[in-house]
């Protein structure tokens, strides 16, 4: 069983901050073991510091390997002026590129994705819907459960209605919005012509 981090917890937050903020934490963490505790013992009240070190750590890795403000502006635009057939080319390159097994399926999902035994159902043929209803969601959460897959991800540069939104964290639908898409296509030459 493959652990999931609960996406509001302390180290889920702190990942999605700068980085700075966790190594901060463990300096203060450090600092105050050393005021507070016996010179023989603040060492070991100064490693309760360390898991904000380990995810600061993280956090920067994570943060280095982003696109930048104009990388993503562009691959941004050239997302939004593609055709299906473009778009969904270069979904399954960056899937394939990230070692998914993809197969195209037509119905309320467009993919099926498989890695180490789990299988995924995607949902990306409305990516340009301004702002997407509950249904598309309720269609691709039952071909997810048709199918037998174990999640499912819906694919958007839009912006969820009130109910979709609600509906997507009742039931788990992982929602790829405008910064996890180019985070999926960050190799993706973004000057190329759509």
């Amino acid at each position: 069983m493959k652990f999931r981090m609960a996406p509001n917890s302390l180290f889920a937050v702190l990942l999605r901050s700068p980085w700075w903020i966790s190594i901060l934490i463990a300096i203060v963490f450090a600092g105050a073991s050393k005021a507070l505790l016996p010179d023989d013992y603040w060492i070991f009240g100064a490693m309760g510091g360390f898991p904000m070190l380990a995810i600061g750590c993280i956090a920067l890795w994570q943060q280095l390997q982003a696109p930048s403000a104009k990388k993503t502006d562009a691959i941004l635009a050239a997302v939004s002026a593609m055709s299906w057939r473009d778009f969904a080319l270069a979904l399954e390159q960056a899937w394939q590129r990230d070692g998914y097994a993809v197969q195209r399926i037509e119905g309320a999902a467009d993919f099926v994705l498989t890695r180490q035994g789990k299988t995924a159902v995607v949902a990306a043929k409305r990516w340009k819907a301004a702002k997407p209803g509950v249904d598309a969601l309720q269609e691709l959460h039952a071909a997810m459960q048709a199918r037998g897959a174990s999640e499912c991800q819906y694919v958007t540069l839009g912006t969820l209605s009130d109910n979709a939104q609600r509906f997507a964290r009742t039931h788990q639908v992982k929602l790829v919005q405008p910064q996890a898409l180019v985070l999926l296509l960050r190799h993706w030459p973004a000057t190329a012509t759509p």
